[in-house]
């Protein structure tokens, strides 16, 4: 049994609303705030989305093949980020904690707990499952969502009874 394009973008593009559901449930419902690498990873699930209702109106491959770039970014950002959290590379980002220069501030504003919007940490894992990261589980989300997207590249189109 084959299955067709539409089909299969349809199963990858409700998988990357599936993992931004997750995401937002994590956020709102289990308290746990995302850190600016973890937003990153949320942009092309978001694309995905878009990309899979369009490969629904328009089954194309190149509709397909964009929805599987958009998970090979997604997974390249995840595996950035689970570099940062198990200590493999060190980026100079604000959620790193390597960004911001205290040196420069006043101590009224670094004392001032009302100032901004609190930092969270890249390297830090808030919640893991086996022994992998949010960030881990998502770039393998990502790569398995990336295969869909690339089997519905390949697959041919629905055909239509005459």
């Amino acid at each position: 049994m084959r299955i067709d394009r539409r089909s299969l973008i349809g199963v990858a593009g409700l998988g990357s609303a599936l993992m931004l559901l997750a995401a937002f449930g994590f956020q709102h419902l289990g308290g746990l705030a995302p850190c600016e690498m973890c937003l990153w990873q949320r942009w092309p699930h978001a694309a995905a989305v878009v990309i899979g209702a369009v490969g629904l109106v328009r089954p194309h491959g190149l509709v397909a093949l964009a929805g599987a770039l958009g998970m090979a970014v997604n997974a390249a950002i995840a595996l950035l980020h689970t570099g940062v959290e198990r200590g493999w590379w060190v980026l100079n980002l604000a959620c790193t904690g390597g960004a911001e220069d205290l040196g420069a501030m006043d101590i009224t504003a670094l004392l001032d707990p009302t100032q901004g919007a609190p930092i969270v940490l890249c390297t830090e894992v808030a919640w893991a499952m086996l022994g992998l990261s949010m960030a881990s589980w998502n770039g393998l989300a990502s790569v398995a969502l990336g295969a869909i997207w690339i089997a519905a590249a390949r697959a041919g189109s629905a055909t239509r009874p005459a």
